[in-house]
């Protein structure tokens, strides 16, 4: 018998990918599994790609009960923003994964003017990759997973800024998203026939509620690395804009930032910063860096937990690019939370997991 934990909210797209990773997972045993509006529907009617596994044959969704949920080790909360806040309070003394933005950020004002509700707080930031992040992880009882797009922007981000390679108040992100980012909800504009064949731009103008998030932990990232450096206590500012791509999953993220003084015109600039990243992820299960001119691509990550980035100095722009790609239901939200509960649990960190995706 494994150590057992349930899911609240797992009719959704990563609901259903968590599902698949823990009906994998060689540690835990699935225990209640639930959802609002799906409850007693069959699980594998759902998600039919569960269909033959033991624990979700002939299984129903269950009503979203504190009271079944509390009977697990550990819950994964994949319920919409807003709801997990609700949920939380009436499981105080449960250890939680939480994949909504709940819990994400430590500033009660950019919460409301991102997403309009009640602020429920700040729980431990859930990017294992970050400096001393695993050990937080580790000790915690209540994490907030990180977002999609925050997880891929990050990691490509970090490592330049904890280096000093580059200037944290000029820094464009341009990121585009498989269609499943956007959830199941039936909408006009994400039926196949607006999707297929086409791109498209939304909630540019620094309006995506994942700004805030990247921010801050750039800031964080920043402060901790070397806290006397100019502008260490400044929070770094991000020119964001979201893609839609006509592909179910991933995304890549094109992040630049302008070069520090005298990066741009030293010897190898580009070697400067792939060097960064070289020692920021040294040793790390999940990410990365690619050989040189080896760019990222979604499909060499779909179905993993894993991150591919590559980094060049583009000395004419004065500018470093960095590309990352990752399966926005893997690293960007089941994936990584299946990481993070690994680590609560004293588990071995790659366990259910893998790094290697399934393209073509």
């Amino acid at each position: 018998m494994g150590i057992r934990v349930a899911v609240a909210g797992a009719s959704g797209y990563a609901g259903g990918e968590l599902l698949r990773l823990l009906g994998g997972h060689p540690d835990l045993e699935i225990g209640a599994v639930t959802a609002a509006s799906s409850a007693g529907r069959p699980i594998t009617e759902v998600h039919p790609g569960l269909t033959g596994h033991p624990a979700f044959d002939g299984q129903p969704f269950e009503p979203t009960d504190p009271r079944l949920l509390k009977t697990a080790e550990l819950i994964f909360m994949a319920l919409p923003h807003g709801e997990s806040a609700a949920l939380a309070k009436q499981l105080p003394d449960a250890r939680i994964v939480d994949l909504s933005a709940d819990f994400r950020l430590g500033d009660e004002a950019d919460w409301r003017k991102f997403y309009g509700t009640g602020y429920a707080g700040r729980w431990t930031y859930g990017l294992p990759e970050l400096p001393g992040a695993r050990r937080q992880i580790a000790s915690a009882t209540r994490v907030a997973a990180p977002g999609c797009y925050a997880t891929a922007s990050i990691l490509a981000l970090s490592p330049l800024l904890a280096a000093g390679l580059a200037d944290p108040a000029d820094i464009v992100i341009v990121a585009a998203s498989g269609t499943s980012g956007a959830g199941r909800s039936l909408r006009p504009d994400l039926l196949a026939s607006e999707v297929m064949g086409a791109m498209s731009a939304y909630q540019a103008g620094g309006t995506h509620r994942h700004t805030p998030e990247i921010e801050q932990a750039l800031g964080e990232i920043l402060n901790t690395s070397d806290p006397e450096r100019p502008g260490a206590t400044a929070r770094p500012v991000i020119s964001f804009t979201p893609l839609l791509a006509p592909m179910p999953r991933g995304i890549l993220a094109t992040c630049t930032a302008r070069l520090a003084p005298g990066v741009a015109d030293g010897e190898d600039p580009t070697g400067a910063l792939r060097e960064a990243f070289a020692d920021a992820y040294a040793g790390g299960p999940f990410v990365h860096l690619l050989p040189a001119g080896q760019w990222p691509v979604t499909g060499a990550v779909s179905g993993s937990n894993g991150a591919h980035l590559q980094a060049s100095a583009d000395a004419h722009a004065g500018r470093a690019v960095v590309v990352s790609a990752i399966d926005n239901l893997g690293k960007g939200a089941a994936g990584q939370a299946v990481q993070i509960a690994n680590l609560m649990l004293g588990l071995p960190e790659t366990a259910g997991l893998t790094t290697h995706g399934v393209a073509p």
